[in-house]
């Protein structure tokens, strides 16, 4: 029953952090380029980072935890030696590849951002979307017993 509800509260925070990225991506990416600004996505981060990033932290360690009840303990992760922990182990790459970018996005890409092309930081949006949701597919294998 505990593990279920764990389930559940990470599934909310995948929610919250998927369909946010979903909606950056869909939504405010295409306006962006059409009108040439970037105050929308700027206003889109402020309004999102206060529900996004507990819920990126939540994801953390509710994950963790299932992972750890899959007997998939830190000594275990990037073995790739059965199918639960392949799914571990690539998750957690995807989430270091989603931090690298965020890292990069924050420290060199906004504060140069006039004088670098708009289309890199739509491209890194992207990137990390796209990373959401092969995570969210990713999890959604366990269900079936893994890669």
């Amino acid at each position: 029953m505990l593990h279920q509800l764990i389930l559940i509260i990470h599934l909310l925070a995948a929610t919250i952090w998927v369909g946010g990225h979903l909606i950056l991506l869909l939504r405010y990416v295409p306006k962006a380029i059409k009108t040439k600004s970037l105050e929308e996505l700027s206003a889109f981060r402020k309004n999102f980072e206060p529900v996004g990033m507990p819920s990126l932290f939540i994801l953390i360690v509710t994950g963790i935890i299932m992972a750890y009840n899959y007997n998939v303990t830190i000594e275990k992760w990037f073995l790739f030696e059965n199918a639960i922990e392949k799914i571990v182990s690539i998750k957690l790459i995807l989430l270091f590849v989603s931090l690298t970018l965020a890292f990069i996005t924050i420290k060199f890409v906004l504060p140069s951002i006039d004088k670098l092309s708009p289309f890199l930081l739509y491209f890194i949006i992207f990137l990390v979307t796209t990373i959401a949701v092969m995570m969210l597919i990713l999890g959604s294998l366990v269900r079936v017993g893994g890669l």
